[in-house]
Order: structure tokens, then sequence, then C-alpha cells
């Protein structure tokens, strides 16, 4: 894995940008071990089998045998999510929390999501730093000083569930604890808002303009989506200003996952097809939930 064309010396980078962004390590990716197996008689999604079942063209309202199994499904993520919290700490490497997650899941009975997704390698994403998303896995330890996101994504009796944290590792400085926060802060703000009949749209609205005031930056590519017996489906959520069209009805699951950033918009996906990074060096926070839309407001399934 390269980023032949991107980087510049690291000395160089941070003389330039320490103050701005805060005290860390930028990440480039390092070597990682083989994908791991999963027990023969756990349930696999259909992009593993193949072919892929129906996926909706519009968002799903889901009926209340679908609801309690997206329940289920969400429950484990955030059970397992919860786990590996007291695991992440100096000197563990990312794929020693893959393992760890891992087994916790295949030992609930549940197949990872993202393992052999569109050729994904491993069973979780793990982004540390200026990496925004879809970090894979790979034996660079952890250091004191770094933020992680960890996203976990379930597949449990016919469902997924799906979640995701952005951890402290050891004494994180002040910008990179406020950055944390105010990410948890957009998803929560976000996520008040919804209910019958709210548009879409507003969920980027609300994301971007708490974002703003915090002289934060929304990272664009980045959009939450349906769930359900798909991994991935209509709705698109976007978290920041935009036109989507549609409006929230009870039954609806989607999830909300906005990445924030002390720099610019900009990214870049490295040479393993997957792992995206700030083109400036700068840290991002992500944080998800999946929710459901009731009659009254919106339930946090992955809480």
């Amino acid at each position: 894995m390269t980023l032949s064309g991107i980087a510049r010396p690291l000395g160089q980078f941070w003389r330039t940008h320490i103050k701005k962004f805060g005290v860390y390590e930028k990440v480039l990716p390092t070597t990682t071990t083989p994908s791991r197996t999963v027990p023969e008689h756990i349930q696999r999604p259909d992009y593993v089998t193949g072919p892929h079942h129906h996926i909706p063209r519009n968002p799903e309202i889901k009926d209340e045998e679908q609801i309690n199994g997206m329940r289920a499904s969400c429950q484990l993520a955030s059970d397992v999510l919860n786990k590996a919290k007291s695991f992440i700490q100096p000197g563990v490497t990312t794929d020693d929390i893959d393992d760890l997650i891992h087994s916790f899941i295949v030992n609930a009975g549940a197949y990872p999501s993202p393992l052999n997704y569109k050729g994904f390698p491993k069973s979780i994403c793990t982004s540390v730093n200026n990496v925004a998303v879809h970090g894979i896995p790979d034996l660079r330890p952890l250091e004191n000083g770094d933020i992680i996101n960890v996203d976990i994504t379930v597949y449990s009796k016919g469902y997924h569930g799906d979640c995701s944290k952005t951890f402290l590792v050891g004494d994180v400085d002040e910008k990179g604890q406020e950055l944390v926060a105010v990410t948890e802060e957009c998803l929560l703000k976000a996520i008040n808002l919804c209910g019958p009949d709210v548009p879409f749209c507003d969920i980027g609205s609300r994301i971007y303009r708490h974002a703003k005031t915090k002289g934060l930056t929304v990272l664009p590519a980045f959009v939450g989506h349906g769930i359900g017996s798909y991994f991935h489906g209509p709705p698109d959520i976007y978290h920041m200003l935009n036109r989507y069209p549609g409006l929230m009805k009870p039954g609806m699951t989607f999830t909300i996952e906005p990445v924030l950033s002390h720099g610019r918009e900009n990214t870049y996906i490295l040479d393993d097809g997957w792992t995206i990074v700030t083109e400036d060096g700068s840290r991002t926070a992500q944080c998800e939930h999946t929710i459901l839309i009731t009659e009254n407001g919106a339930e946090i399934l992955t809480r």
C-alpha cells in the first residue's frame, strides 16, 4: 500500500499543521494478516453466498417482524462495540481489535457484515487519526494520543445492525477531544429532529450548521443509508446541506454517521481501494447509530 504523490515528509507536515490541527501522528497503512474465517453453520449475507437479493428502490417501511429482527441485530452490534472499549489502548494493534471483535460476533452466532463485502478483507473498519473511513485493520500499534473510529456491522438472523464510535487512546489533546465530542453532538442533534414526515434533508442541515458553529468541517463524501436485510439501501442520508427528496415514515430504519474534521473536506482513497484519508492530514471523527422512525419520533436501535 503506497501513497505515491500524496504524502509529504512527516516532519514538514507537522511543522506546518501542528498548531492548527493538534498533536498526533499521521497514520499510513502497514501490513496486515489474512482474512478471518467464519464457522460454516453461521448464516451469511447474500453478497457472500450470491446472488444478491432484492434491495428496495424506495425507503422500506418495515413490519413488526422486520423491526424486531432489526432490534436484535442492532443490539448485538452495540453490545460488541461496548465490549471492545476497554481493549482499545496504546500498544494494541487494529488487527488485534479486529480479531477480538470478530470472535465476539461469531461466538454470538452472527456474521461480521464487512467481511468480503465487495472484497473488503476484514471484519470491521478501524480508522485512526487522518484516516476518515474504511480503514483496514493492520499491524500498526495504537499510540498514546490517537483517536480511532471502530465501525461494526453484524448480520444476525437475516438483518444487519450497524454502529460506530470514535475512541480516545490514552491522553488525547484538547483539539482531538473537542473533535470527538462535537461529532457526537452532531449525531444526537440529528437524531433528535427525526420523526414522521420530517424531510431526510433536514438531517444534513442540522449536522452542518452545528459543526460550522464549532469551527469544524463535515466531510461531504460519506453518507448514511437505509439498512435491513440488505446492508445498504435507500434512503441516502447526507450530513451536510442537501436537497435529497423524501420524508421519514414510521417503520423506516437507516443510519446517521457524520464524519467531521478540523481541516478541509478533500479526501483520497489509497491504493488498497478502501482506506480513505484526508488530503491535508487532519484528523477525523465519526460516530454512527442505526435508528427506527416511530409514530412519535425516532428510536436508537444501537444505543
